[in-house]
């Protein structure tokens, strides 16, 4: 059958209902989403490279194989969650004997959104539907269905399963026609929560040097909660609003130096602010010191 009807058949397609369900990659998240689906009563095949990490599920009522050729066998609805792009495509092409032609693809897994456009373009065109729908989750968030999960690509098959993909998160967020959006606005989640990781490393840094224990520094974030100005910053600077300032850039690089300076002073190296602060300076020598410190971002938001 051409994708094209394959993927028509698809949107008539209902997913509901106590169907079989074949898991690939049951780490800690995987296992997460295996506990609630068979809390729900969905009959659950699984498999993961460590089989100890399958077998375990099946004190949940899962059903393990060894093979991931014979755990999609007769399957309607196969969901991935591995490591990377490489471990995707191994695991989906040792399945692949075993897959049902009108079977449904659905990766969870956080990989290259050009890989990923790649991948579910060479799967549709052997006629087997691909949904990739990443997710900001941990395995708390998935045995409780909590967190977000996102999803881009061909709307009709989205919207067969969006009802069965609802039940898995606590919020669903489907991003359009375009395969590999979802793909990118997860790395976008992921490189914030690696940044402001690396800005808490600093500020704990910061505090030894100053000689403020670490716990005390943390309970600046009880009253101050930064993560609530960036709606309205990252907004401010889509608007290309730097002449206004309320933190010039000059006052900026300002503080910069002096956290760097009360580092050093404390025999510590900070790791991210010195990188911010060497693009203040290339800032500062384009005669921009005047102009709110977002400026930093003006050529990316052009």
């Amino acid at each position: 059958m051409p994708p094209d009807a394959k993927l028509a058949r698809l949107e008539r397609t209902n997913f509901g209902g106590n169907t079989m369900i074949a898991w690939l990659g049951t780490g800690l998240l995987g296992s997460g989403f295996v506990r609630a689906l068979r809390q729900r009563g969905e009959t659950v095949h699984v498999w993961n490279r460590s089989s100890d990490k399958a077998r375990a599920l099946e004190a949940d009522g899962a059903i393990a194989f060894d093979d991931p050729a014979d755990a999609v066998r007769g399957v309607p609805r196969v969901h991935v969650c591995l490591s990377d792009d490489a471990a995707v495509d191994d695991v989906l092409a040792l399945a692949r004997p075993g897959l049902a032609s009108d079977v449904v693809l659905v990766d969870h897994t956080t990989t290259s959104p050009a890989r990923t456009a790649e991948r579910v373009a060479r799967w549709t065109a052997l006629g087997i539907a691909f949904q990739h729908a990443p997710v900001f989750m941990g395995p708390q968030n998935a045995l409780d269905a909590t967190g977000f999960m996102l999803a881009s690509g061909h709307r009709g098959l989205y919207s067969r399963l969006e009802p069965e993909l609802s039940k898995m998160t606590g919020r669903l967020v489907y991003l359009g026609p375009e395969v590999p959006r979802a793909a990118g606005m997860k790395l976008l989640g992921n490189l914030f929560l690696e940044a402001m990781i690396g800005g808490l490393t600093d500020v704990l840094t910061l505090a030894r040097a100053l000689g403020i224990p670490p716990d005390e520094a943390a309970k600046l974030f009880d009253w101050f909660n930064p993560g609530a100005q960036a709606p309205a910053r990252v907004a401010r600077m889509l608007e290309g609003d730097f002449e206004r300032a309320s933190w010039n850039l000059s006052m900026a690089r300002k503080d910069a130096r002096l956290m760097m300076e009360a580092a050093q002073a404390g025999g510590r190296d900070l790791t991210v602010i010195p990188a911010v602060a060497a693009l203040m300076d290339r800032w500062l020598q384009a005669g921009h010191g005047n102009e709110d410190w977002t400026v930093i971002a003006s050529e990316v938001v052009k």
